[in-house]
């Protein structure tokens, strides 16, 4: 059972041996196989101190947490307090201005077009151009007197009190100023020239008024429900507005409290119209 020599210089070993020698190769191999392969990206990762994961372990555990607090946290806007959009449709949004203008300027294009046998219906060009100049005249002028909607911000909980808490009055101020108006220089016009008195003694310079920006609806905590009339006046004071607080009680009533604070920002002022009528006392 020795070894067998086939050739010069080569040596077949007996089949036994040959197999033992395969065995031992293959374990060794697979040894080898089963050792885990780490590259140098994984090597610095594993080699992260102790210290630094604590710390990263500790900040995650911290934003979570700020994540927890933030989404329970009663400041948040729940249901109540979400914006709701005024989508209604009504021709009072509408531009006459725009509309007039548009279809004027239409006709007026189109006219001339047709009369110089640039476009198609020359027989139609002399009534075109007849009804669209007056259109793109008055089109002009309703846009030149035109006097735009103010932005109103209703939240939920005062939709819903609206009908049940709000006053005619403040129903027809909130009507007034959300739609286009014509002739008018501003919006409550009529009632801030009775409350500040233009030009009158004790009163302030027509070009110190107050211009109406945005309205707001809202419910107090109490309950009750209140429209807030913010406005812009560089020339005045809050001061200007307190000394008139009972004035604006007194025009926008009745049931109505008036309350005048400072406004977010510079130059602004608000004024709350908070009503004293309760759902129960409407129903009744």
């Amino acid at each position: 059972m020795g070894s067998i020599s086939a050739a010069s210089g080569t040596t077949v070993l007996p089949f036994h041996l040959r197999r033992q020698n395969n065995m031992r190769s293959g374990l060794h191999d697979r040894r080898h196989e089963n050792l885990p392969v780490v590259s140098s990206s994984q090597q610095r990762w594993l080699n992260v101190p102790e210290t630094k994961l604590k710390r990263e372990t500790v900040r995650l555990g911290f934003v979570a947490r700020v994540a927890d607090s933030t989404s329970s946290s009663p400041s948040v806007a729940s249901a109540d307090k979400t914006l709701i959009p005024d989508d209604e449709f009504t021709l009072a949004k509408i531009s006459f201005g725009v509309i007039g203008l548009g279809l004027g300027v239409s006709l007026l294009s189109y006219g001339f077009g047709a009369y110089f046998n640039i476009l198609p219906g020359s027989e139609w060009s002399a009534i075109m151009l007849t009804y669209g100049f007056p259109l793109a005249i008055i089109g002009m002028a309703l846009k030149y007197a035109e006097l735009k909607p103010v932005p109103c911000l209703s939240y939920a909980d005062a939709v819903k009190l609206r009908e049940s808490s709000a006053t005619p009055i403040l129903t027809q101020v909130r009507n007034d100023v959300t739609r286009y108006r014509y002739g008018d220089e501003q919006h409550l016009e009529e009632a801030l020239k009775r409350i500040f008195q233009y030009g009158l003694g004790g009163g302030i310079p027509r070009r110190s008024a107050p211009i109406l920006t945005m309205i707001k609806e809202e419910v107090l905590t109490d309950g009750r429900y209140c429209l807030v009339l913010v406005f812009e006046a560089k020339a005045l004071k809050l001061s200007d507005f307190e000394q008139r607080q009972a004035k604006f009680t007194s025009f926008f009533g009745p049931n109505i409290t008036a309350e005048v604070a400072k406004g977010e920002t510079e130059n602004l002022y608000e004024v709350r119209l908070i009503s004293n009528v309760s759902a129960s006392s409407m129903t009744s």
